[in-house]
């Protein structure tokens, strides 16, 4: 079954997937926030249709590794989405993630003002593969 990784913000959801055997994370979709509910229902038709059997969320703790205001509202998101999934919804520090998936985007040749349409995908891949990776450890 693949896994799915999650980079919650407040204006956009990006989704990134794993290969069948869990050991490469690829970017997927970036989907527009609008309302909670919309957001929830439209993680779990993906969830459906990709044939997902974990979601990995993307804690963004801060630097101290405390939880800041941001985290507390994706941690919100995520109790919801493991309240209408079937599935396990686990968080993962994604510290970082952004920083590096934009660092990545311009070594591959994407200019910055380009990059916004694929960053929050790219941010959802690297959390998630890291997830992986420290699954195999």
């Amino acid at each position: 079954m693949r896994i799915m990784g999650l980079d919650v913000g407040d204006r956009r959801i990006g989704v990134a997937l794993s290969d069948e055997l869990g050991l490469l994370a690829t970017p997927f979709a970036v989907l527009k926030r609008s309302s909670l509910r919309e957001d929830v229902q439209r993680v779990v038709r993906l969830v459906a249709e990709q044939g997902v059997g974990t979601v990995v969320v993307g804690l963004p703790y801060s630097l101290s590794g405390e939880l800041g205001p941001q985290a507390v509202k994706v941690k919100r998101f995520g109790e919801a989405l493991a309240n209408a999934l079937p599935v396990p919804v686990i968080f993962w520090d994604e510290r970082y993630s952004t920083v590096e998936a934009s660092r990545m985007l311009t070594a591959a040749g994407r200019r910055a003002r380009r990059q916004k349409p694929y960053i929050d995908a790219a941010a959802a891949a690297v959390m998630l593969q890291s997830y992986l990776d420290a699954r195999r450890c």
